[in-house]
């Protein structure tokens, strides 16, 4: 069985870590960097980075963070925000990001995942997205530009052809759950799980360890994005870890600079 991944998410804002409710009400949280590198000793296994606000006059911002974390961690690195070509997966990359997460642009051009998949390889393509409950409670639609605007879009059906578009990962998001720190949205996480055949990222909603442990229980999911539980110093990963492997979940566990990978 694959071990299980826990991914400390840092959104950006300015250059700076941000957190809120319901995708709303931020507050900062501290640097990039010195925040990922406290994870990855922690054991975290990736970082994600978020450019929330996105904006043009930002991207140079994102790209001396993406810069200065690829030399400072050795863990994998994926970021998200603002990518609307092929060029931008392409600087990203070049910036020395292992991922890049596509979200708004994939959806106005679903031919970006296809072109991204050829051309540098599936395993760097995540594809984001951010789903809202329906008012009759019938299923969920697909939001972009941060969760301001519906798309019009099934989420099933969009993280279907995700990935039959060529998507490597899908990263979901509760807009929901988000920073409710009430739990992962099951229902919703288990509707995409046993559509796609690809990993599932689960995110949004993680308030404590039991959560993460139930998600892992309770569906299919590959991963775990946790952002509030870490950034607040409610637990380490460390501690997450430990946690999973009590329960029969496997996690890789890392030990001053020994790697090592451990199973209960």
């Amino acid at each position: 069985m694959l071990t299980k991944r826990i991914i400390p998410c840092l959104d950006i804002k300015n250059g700076k870590v941000v957190k809120g409710i319901n995708f709303v009400g931020l507050r900062e949280i501290g640097d990039p960097v010195e925040l990922a590198k406290i994870y990855e000793e922690q054991c975290a296994d990736e970082i994600v980075f978020l450019d929330i606000t996105a904006s043009f006059e930002e991207r140079e911002i994102i790209g001396e963070l993406i810069g200065r974390a690829a030399r400072e961690l050795s863990i994998p690195l994926t970021v998200g925000g603002g990518i609307r070509s092929i060029d931008d997966f392409r600087r990203i990359l070049a910036r020395g990001a292992d991922k890049v997460s596509v979200n708004s642009a994939a959806i106005e051009n679903p031919e970006l995942i296809g072109q991204a998949a050829n051309e540098l390889g599936v395993q760097c393509v995540v594809v984001a997205i951010d789903a809202k409950k329906r008012a009759d409670h019938r299923g969920y639609d697909v939001y972009i530009k941060g969760g301001r605007e519906n798309a019009g879009l099934d989420l099933v059906d969009w993280a279907k052809k995700c990935e039959r578009l060529g998507a490597g990962e899908i990263l979901l998001t509760s807009m929901d759950k988000d920073g409710t720190k009430t739990g992962y949205d099951l229902e919703m996480l288990n509707d995409v799980c046993t559509a796609v055949n690809i990993p599932v990222v689960a995110s949004g909603g993680c308030g404590k360890i039991s959560d993460i442990v139930e998600v892992f229980q309770n569906t299919r999911s590959d991963a775990a994005l946790v952002a509030s539980l870490f950034h607040y110093g409610e637990a380490t990963v460390d501690e997450v870890k430990d946690e999973l492997i009590k329960n029969n979940i496997p996690a890789r566990i890392i030990r001053r600079r020994h790697y090592e990978t451990r199973f209960s």
